[in-house]
């Protein structure tokens, strides 16, 4: 939907979810190229951030237009509407909902105007933990936004429309002023790219908890939430956007400023699962780690078989690194349609214990009478791990022996990814014994914390692996921190 100068009008929303997002950002300062062409193809290369909606807004140094819909890039994107953008700087931004609904109001980027007509757009990967707080100092600023009595929630469920309207209140003081007042208020995990008609600006979290990088073209800037995007439309990758670090890039060049203290505490998560494995995280690429991962697991937890298979695509190199340190066979014992998303971030139970028949087929002739090592990267609900057993087993597999990449889920994330409550995960109060019974394998292995953090390379103070040990480093809403009786680090 096209909507030049529309923002977004903070009416009641219907839905009482907390919203959290884990998205892909990206964002280009190019005069002299087709930045619509060159986010489109930033956005393809981040899709597997985020399946259920796609946007960009693009200024031709005069206006901000914005284009967003429902679906994939590929859908929501064509080439007559990418030449019905023209400009010299945009971002764009994929998105799946993990508490906010599954709407078009919640497509990103945002926009707003400021009262003397020029617009602010915004697209924001992570999620802010202070939210109550954050819009009663909105309402303190600007009354007349009209606030959902229950909840605070927006028309828009996600809290980039809160960041949005928290800016624009300012009325028409510099943007970078206004910026540095409002970023030290944000609590949580979030990686933004905005704009206005001139200036592409970008900003990380104190934790860094969200990846960002900053990326060089031949007459330009890039910035995207992985390496991977740089690659894919030819610019160099230049460094990580620090931990509470600002840019604004322009015509003048690049500045850097800091609104906070650097205190890194990277997601590990994302090395098990949610960046592609092409991209490279901390100076080392996630490919490297995985297979390293795989190596570490095949330590931890040897076992006699026939054959190492992952579950693909993201079991592959851990898979590899299984068979390479093991010395049992690597084969492909399933087959991937890749016309299917990922289960894990598609938004309905439902959906994903279809998805996983739809997605995976086993290759009889490669299975069939042979003793399994079957790797993947997580165990969070269960769902996949089950359905896949009972497949391989129906294929011919005489054993099934399930090998995780990471440990046990057992906590639940407040920074953006889609396991909210504990009584969603299989985890917590199961042995591991358990599990493996639960999903029907003969034998069950996770790799320890301490082997997956060695593996990253990166010292466990700089990760945030909350979700593993319930360690939060940032304070998460006072309510979940006592029904989970838990105290973050921030608080203590």
């Amino acid at each position: 939907m096209l909507t030049p100068d529309g923002g977004l009008t903070l009416e009641p929303d219907q839905t009482e979810s907390v919203p959290r997002d884990e998205c892909g950002v990206f964002g280009v300062w190019a005069p002299d190229e087709d930045v619509a062409q060159l986010t489109y193809y930033g956005l393809f290369a981040l899709q597997h951030r985020g399946q259920e909606s796609a946007g960009m807004a693009v200024s031709s140094g005069q206006r901000i237009m914005v284009f967003k819909d429902m679906g994939l890039v590929a859908q929501v994107f064509d080439e007559s509407t990418l030449k019905s953008l023209p400009g010299q700087m945009a971002i764009g931004h994929t998105r799946y909902s993990t508490g906010g609904s599954s709407t078009w109001n919640n497509a990103q980027p945002t926009f707003r105007s400021f009262e003397d007509g020029t617009g602010l757009a915004l697209a924001h990967n992570g999620n802010l933990t202070n939210t109550g707080e954050l819009e009663a100092w909105l309402h303190e600023r600007a009354p007349e936004t009209k606030v959902h009595s229950k909840r605070g929630a927006m028309d828009s469920t996600s809290d980039t429309a809160l960041i949005s309207a928290l800016m624009v209140s300012y009325g028409d003081r510099p943007i970078e002023e206004v910026t540095l007042e409002v970023l030290p208020r944000l609590k949580g995990a979030f990686s933004l790219v905005f704009m206005n008609e001139r200036t592409l600006y970008a900003a990380r979290d104190p934790q860094g908890v969200r990846p960002l990088v900053l990326g060089r073209l031949h007459q330009g800037w890039v910035v995207a939430s992985e390496t991977a995007a740089l690659d894919i439309v030819g610019a160099s990758f230049v460094r990580e956007i620090e931990p509470g670090e600002f840019i604004a890039i322009d015509e003048a060049g690049l500045r850097s400023q800091r609104f906070a203290e650097s205190r890194p505490k990277g997601c590990i998560f994302e090395y098990v699962y949610l960046a592609r494995p092409d991209t490279t995280i901390a100076g080392r690429s996630v490919h490297t780690t995985r297979v390293e991962i795989g190596r570490q697991l095949a330590r931890e937890h040897p076992v006699e078989a026939d054959l190492v298979i992952p579950t693909p695509d993201s079991g592959t190199p851990s898979a590899i690194g299984y068979a390479l340190e093991s010395g049992i066979e690597f084969g492909l014992g399933l087959v991937k349609n890749a016309y299917v998303g990922r289960t894990f971030i598609q938004p309905s139970n439902t959906i994903r214990q279809l998805g996983i028949r739809l997605k995976l087929n086993p290759l009889r002739e490669v299975i069939d009478g042979k003793r399994l090592v079957v790797v993947d990267d997580s165990i969070v609900r269960g769902n996949t791990q089950r359905a896949l057993v009972r497949m391989l087993r129906e294929a011919g597999a005489s054993q099934v022996h399930v090998r995780i990449s990471s440990p046990p889920v057992e906590w639940p994330c407040f920074y953006g990814i889609d396991f909210a409550t504990r009584a969603e995960l299989i985890a917590p109060g199961l042995t591991v014994d358990d599990i493996c019974r639960s999903i029907g394998a003969d034998s069950l292995g996770f790799v320890s914390l301490e082997g997956l953090t060695e593996a990253t390379t990166v010292p466990a103070e700089r990760l945030c692996r909350a979700c593993f040990d319930g360690q939060y480093p940032i304070s998460i809403p006072p309510e979940q921190a006592k029904l989970l009786g838990i105290q973050t680090e921030e608080d203590l």
